[in-house]
Order: structure tokens, then C-alpha cells, then sequence
């Protein structure tokens, strides 16, 4: 794991097309921002993980059931907007 440390508004760029922008420090909370291409998925850990596990259910359920890209969820370009009225 590469570890690296940044201030708000440093940037990580990652294989040319990748961004990763640090946004703001809130106490515990780390906002960033990441521009990739729309062609790249993006989800945040705890999202994939269910996504993962909704796909092995499938899959536990019917042996001919084969996971395919088309299970996962588009990626969500509004998660920061819904953020904020969550916070």
C-alpha cells in the first residue's frame, strides 16, 4: 500500500485519467473528490462489499447464474450532494 500525505486542495494522480483531490478536514471525516472517466466504477467500500454480496447470493441461489458486469450499479455522480443532507 502506497501511502501518501496531501492538504486540502492536493491532488493523487493515478495512471493519467485518475484525480483524486483532497476537498476539506472535518474532525474524523475526509472529503475527496475523484474525476475518472464515466467508463471507470467507483464505489465506496462498504457499497461494493454489499454488491459483492448481493452477486454471490445470486449465484448461491442458481448454479447458472454467472456474475457479469452488468450486476454492478452505476456509479452515482449526486453521492456528494447526498452527503451533504446527511451531514
Amino acid at each position: 500500500m502506497l501511502v501518501l500525505t496531501r492538504k486540502i486542495g492536493e491532488s493523487i494522480i493515478i495512471d493519467d485519467n485518475i484525480t483524486v483531490r483532497i476537498l476539506d478536514v472535518r474532525k474524523k471525516q475526509i472529503r475527496i473528490g475523484i474525476e475518472a472517466p464515466e467508463s471507470i466504477l467507483i464505489f465506496r467500500e462498504e457499497v461494493y462489499k454489499k454488491i459483492l454480496a448481493g452477486r454471490q447470493s445470486k449465484t448461491n441461489m442458481d448454479p447458472a447464474v454467472k456474475p457479469r458486469d452488468d450486476m454492478l450499479l452505476p456509479r452515482d455522480d449526486n453521492q456528494e450532494e447526498q452527503d451533504k443532507e446527511s451531514a
